[in-house]
């Protein structure tokens, strides 16, 4: 891993697109090392750049707690960014400095990334970390200290162990991910903003949190025996037997209760200038 941020990192020149800590996800190396190295390129060609692949939880934490005023910029997948948030968040460092992402995966690995705005192309993604605006956004935040700037879902028959190449920071979850899911069929209690909408007694196929930008609330989509069922909330309880989610493609589980809660405008992220 490169060196760490130094006290004179500070001493930012408001004219220049700024001074970055580059992020890397491994396996996003290993899956197109070629747009890697284009979007490192670019970022180097115009700005301070120091480059980091954190292979912890707390070697992330230290990496970012020591970055000065540099700007973190992911290269990797949705999964990359949402660790970064997820450290941010535990430091109350997440409105700090805006973050940037150039997203580089599977297209099922980057897809809430690149929902959000963020361009496909690593020399477009990359351009826009140096010149782009900064956009707020809103965040999920569980009472398990975890995040999620995409969403969350709950399929109650089961989650299959997603394919392909995974990076050292989708690893630090291995724990989580080798612990069963919980039933086939749990039975969910369900309530959104203190009202039920679905209690033990009524089988849930699947549920589906989604963040709207700039709504302020999450779009909660529930498939039931009955149909599906659709409504809007910022707060949003599950509890049941044992449940399994995935949040920005990480899976976590089985838990027993789980309440997540929308959190407006908290992080920023750096997108084209429209």
């Amino acid at each position: 891993m490169s060196s760490l941020s130094t006290p004179e990192d500070r001493a930012v020149d408001p004219d220049a697109p700024g001074q970055l800590l580059v992020l890397l996800d491994p396996a996003a190396r290993q899956a197109d090392g070629e747009s890697v190295r284009i979007a490192r390129d670019v970022l180097c060609g115009g700005a301070d750049v120091k480059v980091a692949l954190p292979e912890s939880p707390s070697e992330l934490d230290r990496v970012l707690a020591h970055r000065g005023r540099r700007r973190p910029v992911v290269i990797g997948s949705d999964l990359a960014l949402q660790r970064v948030l997820g450290a941010l968040h535990r430091q109350r460092e997440l409105g700090t400095d805006p973050v940037g992402l150039v997203p580089v995966g599977r297209p099922e690995a980057v897809a809430a990334g690149r929902s959000l705005g963020v361009p496909a192309q690593p020399v477009a993604a990359a351009r826009a970390v140096l010149h782009g605006a900064a956009r707020k956004l809103d965040l999920l935040v569980d009472d398990g200290g975890g995040v999620a700037f995409g969403g969350v879902s709950i399929h109650t028959h089961g989650l299959g162990r997603p394919a392909g190449l995974r990076s050292l920071w989708a690893k630090l979850a291995a724990a989580e991910q080798a612990t069963p899911l919980g039933s086939d069929d749990p039975r969910l209690r369900i309530e959104a903003d203190g009202r039920l909408l679905v209690d033990l007694d009524e089988p849930v196929h699947r549920l589906r949190a989604a963040l709207s930008v700039g709504s302020g609330d999450m779009e909660l989509l529930l498939q039931l025996a009955r149909g599906p069922h659709t409504v809007r909330a910022t707060r949003l309880a599950v509890t049941g037997r044992g449940f399994g989610y995935q949040a920005d493609g990480r899976r976590v589980g089985p838990v027993r209760s789980r309440v997540w809660t929308v959190h407006p405008g908290v992080w920023q992220l750096l997108l084209p200038v429209t």
